[in-house]
């Protein structure tokens, strides 16, 4: 093959290169779909607050909805019963992902596929629950991130005692179905306190109120509220009630404070919707769920009311004040 020969194949076979990346630049990419399953009644507000924040980790790391990234949202409506049907739902419609932030949902969701990852963001021990087999290697299909909800109902515990010194009777709401470790822990840490606890187990919405009735009865003076997707998604109501029945309480995220609650203590807001955009960005990538540790907050605030301690008659100790990141006054 002659000089002139060789140039005009190599001509040829650079255009084609070109026409084949113009091609490829003009078809549009794949849009990843993200299912994402969760129990509160009001499916708006439930997407409204974390959704806006995954959103915008999301994208940070460059998802644009409705380009390379959709998302098929889905609501038990404090019905648990419905997860199985919502995710079988979620796989006819052939997800990339499934994205769950109730310990029920994560189960069903792991019981009906191997196949779709699937990212959860809880509360809980999700060894205990049984979706990974360890933080470190969770095997499978399955990861996430966990809040450690479990270590943390000590510490509001004694951040409860810190606050009400002569504090003696605590009751502790808690969800039979999705929260049973976070009352043994409550248990375990109330020994050490010496506190006496009552149990306030609220499987649903409209148990609250007798809930606090009982609480009142058995002579609680403070409560201690756990993480649990029931409770997250009723702020309000319980922070209502808890003023009702004038009982100081702490709480497991800042929006219980900031509807009117006493004070919080719980992982850093953001931080777990950041974490758990890399995830995904990460599975969307290729990476295997299995390969991908369970990740746990490194970043924790306090959160006090001024407004509701005076409503209450509580004087906050200083030694507590000055741990606060944020201070309602």
């Amino acid at each position: 093959m002659d000089r002139k020969t060789v140039i005009v194949v190599w001509l040829i076979a650079l255009a084609l290169a070109s026409f084949r990346l113009v091609d490829a630049q003009q078809q549009p990419g794949k849009v990843a779909t993200i299912g994402w399953l969760g129990n509160r009644a009001d499916t708006t507000e439930d997407i409204a607050g974390p959704g806006t924040l995954l959103r915008r980790m999301l994208a940070e790391l460059g998802y644009v909805e409705g380009k390379n990234i959709a998302f098929e949202f889905r609501s038990a409506d404090n019905k648990p019963d419905r997860f199985p049907a919502l995710v079988d739902e979620l796989i006819r419609l052939k997800v990339d992902l499934i994205l769950v932030s109730d310990p029920i949902a994560a189960l069903a969701a792991k019981n009906a596929t191997k196949t779709i990852p699937i990212v959860f963001l809880l509360g809980g021990d999700p060894v205990v629950a049984g979706l990974v087999d360890s933080l470190a290697r969770p095997g499978g299909n399955v990861t996430g991130f966990t809040d450690i909800a479990g270590v943390l109902v000590g510490k509001r515990l004694e951040l409860l005692k810190e606050t009400i010194p002569k504090l003696s009777r605590v009751a502790v709401l808690w969800n039979p179905r999705t929260s049973p470790q976070q009352w043994k822990e409550s248990q375990l840490a109330a020994r050490e306190l010496g506190l006496q606890l009552h149990s306030m187990e609220v499987s649903s919405a409209d148990k609250y109120e007798g809930a606090f009735k009982e609480a009142a009865k058995a002579r609680s003076t403070a409560l201690a509220v756990t993480q649990s997707p029931l409770n997250n998604s009723n702020p309000k109501q319980i922070v209502d009630l808890a003023a009702k029945n004038r009982l100081p309480a702490i709480y497991p995220r800042r929006d219980f404070v900031e509807s009117g609650g006493l004070m919080s203590y719980g992982a850093d807001r953001t931080e777990p919707y950041r974490r758990v955009a890399l995830m995904i960005d990460k599975i969307l990538r290729g990476t295997k769920p299995a390969d991908l540790p369970v990740e746990q907050p490194t970043k924790f605030e306090l959160l006090i009311n001024l407004k509701t301690a005076k409503a209450l008659g509580l004087t906050i100790p200083p030694v507590v004040m000055m741990r606060a990141e944020k201070v309602i006054k």
